[in-house]
């Protein structure tokens, strides 16, 4: 099915019906533009837009084929904005969730269908041409030669006009709005080439170019299948974002009753009720009740934060302990996860504006090809040539200079890497984050779950009596909390005396019997009112935990989260291989002082919120840095997004993962340095492909051009290239082997 097929889905639907108001008065509408593969796309559909009197933003996101519109609706309809894209060649519906994915799957099993036929067709075409190159030289008949040129035709034929269809379709839709891209060409050549070799057929002549044709739709349809999976895996962190969000809330009525509603039907000033283990629905005060919350989505910090009546709770956070009653503050457009959702398609947009080389090269590179061409067909035509040897010798120019190794160039580069670094346990998401980050020259690093495995540890293990120690981990092992796991852990191996009537507190801690002595394990307040405040705020900056026995002095249990076994030595190799290094963290400063100092990190800060982080990656990018940040948390996916490029390790947080260019697996930062030194080697590969093509046509275009060529040998000289191309690519692989070898020995 084509793609105009699939975006017409749904026909008969008013597009004004989806208009939304923004704060500022103007229209906004999200578009679904099926048609959009490329950076060329994206620039006509952007310009189309903004050529329109009164557009005031218009924004496109080429990995889910978005178009985000802002207008004055005194001026504009919806219609015109999308009969505007329409008149460009591109058809626009109104977004639908369901239709994005959708609309990736068809496309990419599309161009793996085309791809199976065109390889198909040409190797059985390239054994008949064998045949026939092989009689050229020795007895075959005339009758024989004809009969293996139309066997050709007959697998060719109808291969091209299945396997050709996306750059068929492709071309017709920049013809009908009068521009041109990089498919005109190439299916040009192919329809030239394959008319000339029917009638060649028709007529029993010596050479037919079908072999050429189909070889040509192979290579181009291996390029653009890789270019659009890499695409597909890249969907928006923002959607999946939105899964986290209560669909429902409990609202307790003036009467008392309970009743459910949907979360975007509540307004400020309502009371609803949340049980244990149900997200919050909305932003709120609490009324009443005490408990525990993940806030992980606001701070980033793995234990959970202890609330009660007055706190500040926020949507899409988790109750973990008791039931609370929250008063809603804020409607659910307006909440903290509205917000962060906000901050992350504002970057996803901003992303979309990154323009990769090979298409910048395509601005000049189709008109000069036609150019050349006709320059080629006029030339010879002027020497008294006869026609079809004038049609020739233009099409061999078509063929010879078909961006085969120029579209290989980048593509090839990405599997041979993107193999090496999954190996090496990283996973590349985007389809130029190699190229992203190869120009990176500053990490931000977030610190819960990223500089540290965002497990808490005991750390004043030794300052604690064995007796104590042994009483704490018998308690905690009651307890799920993060604190109490990692002290029943400690002291696992130690003799639990036997206790009982073991019960937790939501938001304060356990408490039990040994005998007849009551035992308390949780928080200051929790465990005494006797407790020291200089104890409290010691500078310490951890995590802790009381122990109570009866009447007796309270022991402390002081938690510091583990930082990753390799994070000193991995800072110290990025910062030789001229990066400069920051720390962003939601967590308290004297935690994250402590581990700055200790691995060595100059900049950092603390209390950092998701605004904040993108408000610090927006000063570095105006200082004209390219920052490359590392973050696990769903409160860094904003972030994540607005950094030029963006790695998480594959324990993080879905959402983070989603909006991340890469993932890297394991307890250990080295893939963080092999990302970067295969980034950098594969930009230098690119380099070296993009000139390794040049070269090709500065040595093939003016043979092609003198008649030196046929389609045939342009067909051979063009896979040529393309293995050429291939082959140097495939050096980034020969290069980790004799690094592995070097290390063995």
């Amino acid at each position: 099915m084509s793609e105009a097929a699939t975006a017409q889905e749904r026909p008969g639907i008013d597009p004004d019906l989806f208009v939304r108001k923004t704060e500022e008065g103007l229209a906004r509408l999200d578009l679904v533009v099926a048609g959009m593969h490329c950076a060329g796309c994206l620039r006509k559909v952007e310009g189309a837009l903004k050529g329109l009197g009164g557009v005031e933003y218009a924004r496109a996101n080429l990995s889910t084929k978005r178009v985000a519109v802002r207008w004055d609706p005194a001026r504009l309809k919806a219609s015109a904005v999308i009969r505007a894209l329409a008149d460009t060649g591109f058809t626009a519906v109104p977004f639908d969730p369901k239709l994005i994915g959708t609309l990736d799957d068809r496309e990419s099993r599309s161009l793996l269908k085309a791809l199976g036929v065109a390889g198909f067709a040409a190797a059985n075409v390239m054994l008949v041409s064998v045949s026939v190159w092989s009689g050229l030289v020795s007895d075959m008949d005339e009758t024989t030669r004809s009969f293996f040129h139309w066997v050709s035709a007959l697998i060719a034929l109808p291969a091209i006009a299945y396997a050709g269809q996306p750059f068929f379709r492709s071309t017709l839709r920049a013809l009908r709005a009068k521009s041109m891209n990089m498919d005109v060409p190439i299916a040009l050549a192919v329809i030239l080439a394959t008319t000339m070799s029917l009638v060649q057929t028709m007529v029993n002549a010596r050479h037919v170019y079908f072999d050429a044709s189909v070889t040509l739709l192979f290579f181009l349809l291996i390029g653009r299948y890789l270019d659009v999976q890499a695409r597909a895996r890249a969907c928006s962190a923002a959607e999946n974002l939105l899964g986290l969000r209560a669909t429902a809330a409990t609202l307790i009525a003036p009467d008392g009753t309970h009743k459910s509603i949907a979360v975007e039907n509540l307004e400020p000033g309502m009371k609803v009720l949340v049980v244990a283990g149900a997200r919050i629905p909305a932003d709120g005060e609490i009324v009443t009740g005490a408990s525990e919350i993940d806030t992980s989505l606001v701070t980033g910090e793995s234990v959970p934060e202890q609330v009660k009546a007055g706190a500040s709770v926020f949507a899409g956070t988790l109750n973990l302990g008791a039931p609370l009653v929250i008063r809603v503050t804020k409607r659910d457009d307006d909440s903290l996860l509205a917000e962060i959702v906000r901050l992350m398609e504002t970057a996803e947009q901003g992303r979309a504006r990154y323009v990769r080389i090979a298409d910048r090269a395509a601005r000049i590179y189709s008109p000069a090809v036609h150019i050349m061409a006709l320059a080629t067909l006029l030339l010879w035509f002027a020497l008294g040539a006869h026609w079809e040897t004038s049609l020739t010798y233009a099409i061999s120019v078509l063929i010879i200079t078909c961006p085969c190794a120029l579209g290989l160039a980048v593509p090839v580069v990405q599997v041979v890497a993107t193999g090496r670094l999954l190996r090496q346990g990283v996973l590349v998401k985007a389809a130029d984050g190699l190229e992203r980050l190869a120009q990176a020259d500053t990490i931000v690093f977030d610190k819960t779950g990223t500089l540290t495995l965002g497990r808490p540890r005991l750390v004043n293990g030794d300052e604690i009596a064995r007796a104590d120690l042994a009483l704490g981990a018998a308690i905690a092992a009651a307890s799920r909390h993060p604190l109490a796991v990692a002290l029943a852990a400690h002291g696992e191996m130690l003799p639990h005396p036997l206790l009982d009537d073991i019960h937790e507190e939501p938001g304060m801690g356990l408490e039990a019997r040994l005998g007849s002595e009551a035992i308390r394990l949780g928080n200051a307040d929790y465990a005494s009112t006797r407790v020291a405040q200089g104890h409290e705020h010691d500078g310490h900056g951890g995590s802790e935990l009381w122990l109570r026995r009866g009447s007796d002095e309270p022991v402390r249990f002081r938690f510091e989260d583990t930082p990753r076994p390799d994070a000193k030595d991995v800072i110290a190799a990025l910062k030789a291989r001229g990066f400069a290094i920051e720390l962003l963290s939601g967590d308290r400063e004297p935690a994250v002082k402590r581990l700055a100092d200790e691995l060595g990190i100059a900049n950092w800060r603390a209390a950092a919120r998701p605004a904040a982080k993108i408000a610090r990656l927006e000063e570095l990018a105006a200082e004209g840095r390219k920052v490359a940040m590392i973050g696990d948390g769903l409160n860094d996916a904003p972030a994540l997004r607005a950094a030029h490029v963006s790695l998480s390790p594959a324990d993080a947080a879905d959402v983070s993962q989603t909006a991340a260019d890469f993932i890297f697996q394991g307890a250990k930062l080295a893939p963080i340095v092999e990302a970067v030194d295969v980034a950098r080697k594969s930009r230098r590969l690119v380099f070296e492909n993009f000139g390794l093509a040049l070269a090709y046509n500065a040595v093939a275009v003016p043979l092609a051009v003198a008649g030196f060529v046929t389609p045939l040998v342009a067909a051979i000289a063009m896979s040529s290239s393309s293995i050429t191309v291939t082959l140097n690519s495939l050096r980034l692989n020969l290069a980790q082997r004799r690094a592995l070898s070097r290390e063995a020995s």
